[in-house]
């Protein structure tokens, strides 16, 4: 009798699925072949926004882009970060203490040493990490982003 109770706890817990189980997949508004990606963007473009890569540290002309305007999604044009919110993080990547809200999405990651990984919330591009090692001053966060998967909109 206690073989069968055991076993059947065993087969309970084992294929027990619940909702946290299953990943979820967002949809994206921009959705476009591998192919398509690959003629929109150069190599290293692709592999960062469509591969999850990260460019080289101090590589972006970006990062010491302090001008005033608007920085948008190199895949779909959409807003991210506003140049007013950009700072000088020391890291070698553009940094930011808040994004344009709406525009953004997040993605917890496997382990925390990454922080928390951001995504354009229109065509799913990946964009960096979120780090709670940002400016106290403001929001605390620093938006750590790849400069190849952006681009900038000077304000005129």
């Amino acid at each position: 009798m206690k073989k069968i109770l055991l076993l059947t706890l065993v087969l309970l817990v084992f294929n027990c699925k619940g909702n946290t189980q299953k990943p979820s997949k967002k949809e994206y508004t921009v959705v476009k072949t591998e192919a398509e990606w690959k003629t929109q963007l150069t190599e290293k473009e692709f592999y960062v926004l469509r591969k999850a890569g990260t460019e080289r540290a101090f590589s972006s002309p970006l990062n010491k882009n302090y001008e005033e305007g608007v920085y948008i999604c190199k895949g779909c044009d959409t807003p991210l970060f506003k140049s007013e919110h950009k700072f000088d993080s020391g890291t070698g990547w553009p940094s930011f203490d808040q994004e344009i809200k709406g525009n953004v999405a997040y993605a917890s990651p496997s382990h925390s040493f990454y922080g928390t990984e951001e995504h354009c919330a229109t065509c799913g591009g990946h964009l960096g990490h979120v780090f709670n090692d940002g400016p106290r001053e403001t929001t605390g966060k620093r938006h750590c982003i790849n400069g190849v998967a952006l681009k900038f909109i000077r304000k005129d």
